[in-house]
Parts: structure tokens; C-alpha cells; sequence
């Protein structure tokens, strides 16, 4: 789940806004962003929620489910442990009170083209590997060229429209870019992660590797034992640690990640002390599975943070490619068989709300009927994408919570019916197979199953048989890059600024790469417009016309089963930390820091058991 997390992250794109003296042809600026002006101006000393005078020191203990046996997260082979992504650095990054903007990291800054055909990045002249050795433009362009000729195939699709990288100095390259003016192309340039050149030179970048990772970033890998723990530790002379991003920020000596087999062994864990940060995705366990001692007597912290993040999509995601789910009545049909209503009140405490669009928690939402802009964007495509895309609301099938859902089963019979299927038995049988429909739902948790059980019970009142599999970390993952499965639940995150890696979540041409996140193997000409009309976008109100227009055809084509999302990060922590006040976008556990006087108090209490 990490890798999505890394590609979800990637998401979050932007592009360009100015502030700065004007070139001729280009404009110079210390950060890009698509949303309005940038928050920080160019002599900004650090970020606002951060503690800059919080002290270094102390060991963070992380946890992570399932295994590793990889330090090289950017190909497609191998389970990448997480601590890669402490050791690496990008030329720019977002701060959490502002996530669809960039500012210079490995870059100092940044010019872009008016006509947007270019951008060049200024390398700070002082950025440093681990190993001494500078990071120059020799670096970037290697590493690009690598993440696009031999990296994970999710690169080459976000790389697309970046043509190449030229070398116009020792800490000055350009990346020229092809297609239409592409606002978004900037920010996702500048999301790049440096590698070293003469590192790799003498290694393979397209195999795994266990051999400790060698970057620029603040941490580096100085012990781990394969699928147990990695152990990082602080870069003392860090180069980085006075650019304004950073200050304040990776405040502890060590950190130290160990793995789990699952959640509820790693939940026995973090109330044994082995670790000191959970962020608690489930409901039940939120609601019921932290009363012991060291809560009830404070020494354990449990805390809802508020987000602006926009939350995507979590739902059952039908696998277009198996010929039973290219009937999207029959798509259409099983979702009534999912009780939202009922499975929030009775197992997750009342504590979601339900998705309604692919965008959720947005202005990116398509809750409203089509604008006339909307309209203008999806009229070339009726007769070929469903009525209700230019006449409707979208809105999930709903029940009243008793679990009495027998109006939704009519409705989904009545629809079955309709498109032809039969009845026989207490089966749907199919009318193009003559055979029971029958599926798996695909599981990597065994906490989904209570989820998915419910869900099962009610589909066989419409006469159709889910199997439920749960199978480990290594066999899912596996398995979803070839996209062997039926049914699984998976979330598409999303961003404010959402642009390329939209062909790699719905486009046709994603649809049989291996590895890539089109699960539902969506291949649909509508679907692959709208996305470029995104891509293409020349403003924002023509990017939310086209992503609302993109919104509609994706619910309407009944690809998923929507699910829920909550506005809240949920997180237990043991108290031995000093904590500034949260971003805008959630808590940042890397502007924490280890407070003497709360940790000698719980080390006291340790002791004393």
C-alpha cells in the first residue's frame, strides 16, 4: 500500500504561478503553484506550523505492514521497504499548508517558458549526496532518463509529454516539453527525485537491491534485516537542514521502522510500546480497540486531526476485463446489494460519510447538474456515454440503516431482469454464458472481511455467488499488477490540481500495462478525452469543468461500487512528543520532535510496571 501511497503522492501537481523578475520568455520563480498566488514569498525563512527552534534528538519508532526486500522503490520488481523515501530528495516539494504547491528543494529555482514549452530548475550549488559528492545536472538528467527508460511503467506515462532533459551548466537543466501548453508539466517535472550518477554507475537501477540507498535527503539506512526493520539515521552535516522547507522539520537522530504481519498484531504492538505513532485507518478499531492502561492514564494520546484534503475514491472496483463485468448492468446491479447505511451505523460507528464522486471532499465534485461549459465538453460524446451523464445527479443506491434493503434488491433484480438475465435456482444466470454469475472479491486484509461479508450475503439474495480471498502482501500485489482478480476495494486518490496521472488511473492506453492504476481496465474514447481536456487545461475553471465532466461519464459508467471517506486523520501516539500546530492538510509527524521532559516521564512509568 506504501507504492500507491508514493504514486498517489505524485498526484498532487500543480503548475505554475509568478512572482518574481520576468525574462524574456520566461519567468523566474522559488516555487510553482496552480491555485491562486503561492503562500510563501521568496525570502521565506521556514513554514508556518512548524517549531523552529524544536530540538534534534531521540529515536522515532514507525511500523509498516508486510515486507520488504528492496531499497530501490522506483521500479516495478520487488517490495520497496518505506525508508527509501527519507534518503531520496526532489528537485521541489509541497508543504502540508499548501499541497498543490511547490517550493525548491534540490532547486534553488525554477523558470518556465510563457509559451510553457520549457521549464529549467537552478540547482542549489550546495546540494550534497551522502556521499559528498555535488548534485549536479549530470544527476537529474541520468535519473530522469532512467525512471523513464527502466523505472516503475507508471513513470513513462506521467514523464509523457516531457521530451528531454539539456544539460546548460553544472547546476542548470531544462526540460523541454511536447504537446499541447501543458500548465501542470512544471510542478511534475520539479516532483523528480535525484539519484546519483557515479552511484549507479557501477549497479544495475532496473534490479532490486538490498544494499543501503545512497541520496541527498536527510536520513540514510544504517541497519535493517530483510521484511523485519530499517534503521535510518540523522545526516548530521545535512547540507539541506537550512533550506526553509526543512527547517524545523527532521527533528529525531534515528528512526526505525519495524514490519508486521498485519494490523491487529501490529495494534498489540503499539500498545506493548514498540512503536510510537499509528494512524488508524479503521473504525471499529478507533472506536473500541485502544482502551487499555497507558490510553485510559494518558500516557497514549488518541486524537482526530481535521484535513482539507480532497479524499477520492474508496470503493468495490469491478475488473472491466473479465468478460462478466463489461456488462455494466450487471455492474449496476450488484451495487444494490451494498448497504452503506447500515454497515456505517452498525460497524463503523456512524464515523463515514458516503462517496459520491471520484473527486470527493472537492470543488472538483461533480454534485450539481452539468454546467453549460460541461455540457460543451461532453455533447460531442452522446449516444455513446450513458443519458443520465448530461440529466443527473449521481447518487449511490441508499437504505434507511434497519439492513430491510429489500427495495434496493427488487430494484437490482428488476434491472438484472431487464438486461436479460434469468432466475433459476435462487442464480442470476448470465444470457450470454448460460451460467450462474459467480465472482471473488480479493482481499489483502483480513479487517475487510466484516466489510465484504455483509456485502456477499446480500448479492446472493440477488442470486449471485462472491467468494471472498484474503491472501498476503506479496500474492496481492502481484496479482493486481497483472490484474488477476475479479473484484478488490481499492481507493484512487486525488488531488486539487489533478492532471496527468489521470491517463494512468482511466485511459485506455493504461488499461493493459501491467502495474499501472487503470484497475478497472476502463477503455473508453469519452473517458480518454476528457482526461487530455484536463491535462490541456489553460485555467482553472476550464480544469474543474473538465474533471467535473470527467466525473460524470466515470460514476455513470458504474466502474465501482462507492464506499466512504472521513475528514479526519486518526491518530494514536504514545506522549513523549512535542507537537506544533497541525497544517491545513493533516498532521506532519516530520515537524515533531521528541520532548525530554515527557519522555523521561513515560520512561519513569515503564518502569515502574
Amino acid at each position: 500500500m506504501r507504492l500507491i501511497a508514493i504514486v498517489l503522492t505524485a498526484a498532487l501537481l500543480a503548475a505554475p504561478a509568478f512572482a518574481q523578475d520576468r525574462k524574456p520568455g520566461a519567468t523566474v520563480s522559488h516555487g510553482l503553484t496552480l491555485l491562486e498566488d503561492l503562500k510563501y514569498p521568496a525570502d521565506f525563512k521556514r513554514l508556518d506550523y512548524v517549531n523552529p527552534d524544536a530540538p534534534k534528538g531521540g529515536t522515532l519508532r514507525r511500523y509498516s505492514i508486510g515486507t520488504f526486500d528492496t531499497f530501490n522503490p522506483y521500479i516495478i520488481k520487488g517490495n520497496p521497504s518505506g525508508a527509501s523515501s527519507m534518503v531520496y530528495q526532489t528537485l521541489m516539494d509541497s508543504p502540508m499548508d499548501e499541497i498543490s504547491a511547490g517550493y525548491g528543494q534540490i532547486a534553488d529555482s525554477v523558470e518556465v517558458a510563457d509559451d510553457l514549452s520549457y521549464a529549467t530548475f537552478n540547482l542549489r550549488a550546495d546540494a550534497r549526496f551522502q556521499d559528498g559528492t555535488p548534485v549536479t545536472a549530470d544527476d537529474v538528467i541520468w535519473t530522469f532518463n532512467s525512471l523513464k527508460k527502466d523505472g516503475r511503467p507508471f513513470y513513462r506515462f506521467y514523464y509523457k509529454n516531457i521530451a528531454r532533459a539539456v544539460k546548460q551548466g553544472p547546476h542548470r537543466v531544462r526540460f523541454e516539453f511536447t504537446g499541447p501548453p501543458n500548465r501542470e508539466l512544471p510542478h511534475i517535472t520539479g516532483q523528480l527525485p535525484v539519484m546519483s550518477k557515479k552511484w549507479w554507475s557501477t549497479r544495475d537501477f532496473s534490479k532490486t537491491t538490498l544494499e543501503p540507498p545512497m541520496g541527498s535527503g536527510p536520513y540514510r539506512v544504517v541497519k535493517f534485516e530483510p521484511g523485519r526493520f530499517a534503521e535510518l539515521e540523522r545526516v548530521r552535516d545535512w547540507w539541506g537542514a537550512n533550506v526553509p522547507l526543512n527547517v524545523g522539520r527532521y527533528n529525531y537522530d534515528r528512526i526505525r521502522i519495524d514490519y508486521y504481519r498485519d494490523q491487529t498484531v501490529a495494534l498489540e504492538a503499539f500498545k506493548a510500546g514498540r512503536y510510537d505513532i499509528r494512524r488508524e485507518n479503521t473504525s471499529l478499531t478507533w472506536a473500541t480497540g485502544y482502551e487499555f492502561p497507558a490510553r485510559k492514564n494518558g500516557h497514549v494520546k488518541l486524537e482526530e486531526v481535521g484535513h482539507a484534503r480532497p479524499t477520492g475514491m474508496q470503493a468495490f472496483v469491478f475488473n472491466t476485463r473479465r468478460p462478466m463485468f463489461q456488462d455494466a448492468e450487471l455492474r449496476r446491479a450488484i451495487a444494490y446489494a451494498f448497504d452503506f447505511e447500515w454497515s456505517n451505523k452498525n460497524l463503523f460507528y456512524g464515523q463515514y460519510a458516503r462517496t459520491i464522486s471520484f473527486f470527493s471532499n472537492s470543488e472538483l465534485a461533480a454534485t450539481k447538474l452539468p454546467t453549460r461549459e460541461e455540457l460543451t465538453l461532453l455533447e460531442p460524446w452522446r449516444g455513446k456515454i450513458p443519458d443520465q451523464v448530461f440529466t443527473a445527479i449521481y447518487a449511490p443506491p441508499a437504505s434507511d440503516g434497519t439492513g430491510n434493503i429489500r427495495r434496493n434488491l427488487r430494484t437490482g433484480l428488476k434491472i438484472l431482469k431487464a438486461a436479460g438475465y434469468k432466475i433459476e435456482k435462487n442464480k442470476a444466470i448470465s444470457p450470454k454464458t448460460n451460467k450462474p454469475v459467480v465472482f471473488e472479491i480479493l482481499l489483502v486484509s483480513p479487517a475487510f472481511e466484516r466489510i465484504a461479508a455483509p456485502f456477499v450475503k446480500n448479492l446472493k439474495r440477488l442470486g449471485i455467488t462472491a467468494n471472498v480471498r484474503t491472501v498476503d502482501q506479496s500474492q496481492y500485489i502481484n496479482r493486481v499488477r497483472g490484474f488477476e482478480f475479479d473484484m478488490i476495494i481499492s481507493s484512487f486518490g486525488q488531488s486539487e490540481s489533478p492532471g496527468n496521472e489521470q491517463r494512468d488511473y482511466w485511459s485506455s492506453a493504461a488499461a493493459d500495462r501491467p502495474g499501472s492504476r487503470n484497475l478497472i481496465g476502463i477503455k473508453n474514447p469519452a473517458v480518454d478525452a476528457l482526461i487530455e481536456k484536463i491535462v490541456d487545461a489553460k485555467d482553472r475553471k476550464s480544469l474543474v469543468d473538465a474533471t467535473r465532466a470527467l466525473d460524470r461519464v466515470l460514476l455513470w459508467g458504474h466502474y465501482v461500487v462507492p464506499q466512504w471517506h472521513v475528514r479526519v486523520d486518526r491518530l494514536a501516539y504514545w506522549n513523549r512528543f512535542g507537537i506544533p500546530e497541525h497544517a491545513k492538510y493533516g498532521a506532519d509527524s516530520m515537524s515533531w520532535w521528541i520532548d525530554p521532559a515527557k519522555d523521561a516521564a513515560l520512561k519513569q512509568s515503564r518502569k515502574k510496571r
